[in-house]
């Protein structure tokens, strides 16, 4: 078994109480007792050691493959080499992401930079007049504004600003670096090294002098279970606030702009750019670097190709791509002709060449 000093295996669970906690079925009941500490790729899987397969191209990996033990739907088990014990179940990947959780809780939220456990490092600055909640943890060098109220099991990373009058919920991380000022946070939120949640929109009115302020005085609102990655900005609202919904996930280095409306779990990827006073619905996906233009509103379950460019409304359910973003099949049609085009061209210049 590999190891790994930053994210070291679990003292080990069977296999059966492995499956019992997944809800996933253990065909050969024999293999019970086989202990699993880690997970793997299913190239390099090794003793002790869960994979999962989630598709027929992969089957070639299989052949270096020597897990403990492989997640896979009915569909692939035939595939699976009789050495290895199959948990079979519907949903393999979500259930690797189970098993994930469960075998390394530490890679579950950004990691503390010190020794320091439990309480408030001496090097930490809180103001007097900050409210925190048995069970809250401060990092050194963080500080934390006056008035700020944090709730128990939260932690705060080396190096964090927790601004003036900020809420933080409980059983929240704010990673090392971070930044989060003008700013209500809900339960269960990580935010990841770098990230700065609710400094000035960016708002200016052409002046006689030049550009001019245009002060930004709202809030930033994030509901339970948020995850924002690292160096991701999301600005303040103008007057009104920027939401981000429950369970949504936003990766790294993307710019929530102000007075965006993110809907519930929704994915956006990295790269991202939504422009300010944009309506975003539940369950939407974005693909990585697209830009989303302004004062728009994107329905529900839409899902929008990597680097696109959506200048308009979109309908609940729309599936785009491209610059102007399109639907789907007519954005593939239009990248096909381009290739049959480019493919002519390169071929007429080879034959004058000849």
């Amino acid at each position: 078994m590999d190891s790994n000093e930053f994210f070291p295996p679990h003292e080990g669970v069977s296999l059966r109480e492995l499956a019992a906690h997944l809800g996933a079925e253990l065909l050969d009941s024999s293999a019970g007792d086989r202990i699993i500490c880690s997970v793997a790729p299913l190239s390099r899987a090794g003793e002790g050691q869960l994979c999962y397969l989630r598709s027929r191209k992969d089957r070639e990996e299989l052949a270096s493959c020597r897990a403990s033990a492989i997640l896979c739907d009915a569909s692939l088990q035939s595939l699976i080499p009789d050495h290895i014990a199959v948990l079979r179940i519907a949903t393999p990947h979500t259930a690797f992401a189970q098993a994930g959780a469960l075998l390394h809780p530490i890679a579950m939220r950004p990691s503390p930079f010190t020794s320091h456990t439990g309480g408030i490092h001496p090097s930490a600055f809180v103001d007097p007049t900050a409210r925190l909640e048995p069970g809250v943890e401060v990092e050194p060098m963080a500080v934390i504004g006056a008035r700020a109220e944090i709730g128990t099991g939260t932690r705060i990373g080396a190096g964090a600003i927790v601004g003036s009058d900020v809420k933080i919920g409980r059983d929240c991380t704010i990673a090392g670096g971070a930044s989060v000022i003008a700013s209500l946070i809900g339960n269960g939120v990580i935010i990841h090294n770098g990230a700065r949640i609710g400094q000035d929109g960016f708002g200016y009115a052409p002046g006689p002098a030049g550009m001019l302020k245009i002060v930004q005085i709202g809030r930033v609102i994030i509901q339970d279970n948020v995850e924002i990655g690292a160096n991701t900005t999301i600005d303040r609202g103008t007057m009104d606030d920027t939401v981000i919904g429950e369970g949504t996930k936003i990766d790294n280095q993307v710019q929530i702009a102000h007075n965006v409306r993110i809907g519930r779990h929704c994915g956006i990827v990295s790269g991202v750019g939504i422009a300010g006073s944009t309506t975003i619905g539940n369950g939407v996906m974005i693909g990585g670097a697209s830009g989303v233009n302004g004062h728009i509103t994107i329905g529900d379950g839409a899902q929008i190709a990597a680097m696109s460019g959506v200048m308009s409304d979109l309908a609940p359910g729309a599936r785009v791509g491209g610059v102007p973003a399109r639907p789907l099949k007519d954005f593939f049609r239009d990248v096909a002709a381009a290739m049959a085009r480019s493919d002519e061209r390169a071929k007429r210049r080879g034959d004058r060449n000849e």
